[in-house]
Parts: C-alpha cells; structure tokens; sequence
C-alpha cells in the first residue's frame, strides 16, 4: 500500500484531459529560471558534468542538460526548475536560458519551413530511429500515443517503415553502427521530410558526447527541424513540440 502511494506521490494521476494546457503530473524538472542572485560562478560550472552551464553570463543549455537538478540543488538561491513542459524549438541557440530569461522556449514560426505546415498540418507520419539509445526516450514516445496522450488524435503517428514517413524522429546520440542506418532510413523517405531530435543524446550526444564511438556527421549534413530536450523527453514536450512546429497557433 505505501509503495503504491510513493508512486502516486512521484507520478501523479496519469489521466491528461488536455495536452496543450494540462499541468504536468508528479515531480517533473521543465525549462529552468536563472536569477541575477550573486554565487560562486566557478564552482557552478564545475558542478555540471555535461558541461551545460556556462558563465558570463550563467546559462544552461537544454540541449546538452540531463535536468538532474543538482544545479538547483546546490545553489537553490540563483537556479529554478519550472514545471514548464513547452520547451521545444525549432532553432538550437533557443535552448539557452541566459540569466535573467523569464520567458517561454517555443518554434519560432519565421523560420519554420513552409511546406511543414502547408502539408503536415493535419497529419505527420514519422520513422523513429534508435540510434544507439538507452530506450528511455523510446519508453517516452510509446507514452505518448497511449491512452492517456493520445498523441493519435491529432494525426500525428509512428509507421514501420521510413517510405510512409512524413519525417525522422532520431533518439540516441548516434552510434559509429547506426550513422549509415539512419543515412539510408532518411534517403528513403519522401520529400518534404523533417528532421526531428529527441532528447539531450539526440541533440547534443549527451554523457557520449565526447565518444570516438559516435558519428554525428549526419547533423551536419541535413538541416535538423525540431529540437525536443529532456532525459528522457517528456511526453506533453513531444506532443506539444510536434503540434507547434506543423499547426499554426490559434
């Protein structure tokens, strides 16, 4: 009985009436606050193992943080996660909260490509490529087409196989084994496709990122339409995400 009530305590009712305005249920780290409160700057940037915080000013950077909140954690006085789910984009520099920014991390829709909208507005079929992740995203993704999200309802689904795809949707940092994979999984898609990252491994290579394992020269090679941060990425991020960059906001 007490472990199911620590499990409701973390999670929270699982039930999400509303994707695009529910609260986000249980404990939950979203976009960081960095106030102008005075610390030892050094010893912030020490502290983050993924090389996420920079000074001058104090930033951390979404695309590289796992959101373990030891940051927050150490120094409570200066950083502040929100429970704000919305933090996708669709240009990488916006994943930088900067000290002082209090405002959202959303698509910028200038830049968005036109025909994403023009044809994947109602429906988005994409290809999800594992390349070379821990399955915590993937976990994520199933979640987010179940009955509680229902990601579905909005048209937007995974297929099988890369020739009835809209789109990539890549999670994992990108293995030395799975670069040519996903090289061939693109090729294979019809155009206009979209690129989409999912994840800090994704996005950055995570904890790899460093790795002479990984070949990320696929991202260099083809422009990246969406960015999904988290560790792994929460389902209302991935819905809400995918709904921003195709459907114009009302």
């Amino acid at each position: 009985m007490l472990d199911n009530l620590k499990i409701l305590y973390h999670q929270g009712k699982q039930f999400i009436p509303d994707v695009r305005t529910a609260k986000v249920p249980g404990i939950f780290r979203g976009r960081p606050i960095i106030n102008s409160h005075k610390v030892n700057v050094t010893e912030l940037v020490d502290l983050c193992p993924m090389n996420a915080i920079s000074s001058n000013p104090v930033s951390i950077d979404l695309g590289k943080c796992t959101f373990c909140g030891e940051c927050a954690l150490r120094f409570p006085e200066k950083i502040k996660f929100t429970t704000d789910y919305k933090i996708s984009t669709n240009e990488r520099e916006r994943l930088i909260v900067k000290e002082g920014d209090d405002f959202a991390i959303e698509v910028n829709p200038v830049t968005v490509r036109k025909e994403i909208r023009k044809i994947f507005g109602k429906s988005l079929k994409l290809r999800q490529v594992s390349a070379g992740g821990d399955n915590s995203c993937e976990w994520e993704l199933n979640a987010a087409n179940n009955v509680q999200f229902d990601m579905s309802r909005f048209g937007i689904e995974f297929v099988a196989s890369p020739r009835h795809a809209d789109g990539i949707a890549i999670t994992g940092p990108i293995t030395q084994n799975m670069a040519k994979a996903l090289e061939i999984a693109y090729n294979a898609t019809p155009d206009p496709k979209v690129i989409v990252l999912i994840g800090t491994d994704a996005i950055s290579g995570g904890i790899f990122a460093d790795s002479p394992a990984l070949d990320r020269s696929f991202l260099e090679n083809h422009r990246v339409d969406l960015y999904i941060p988290g560790n792994p990425a929460h389902p209302l991020t991935i819905i809400n995400g995918l709904l921003d960059l195709t459907r114009k906001k009302k």
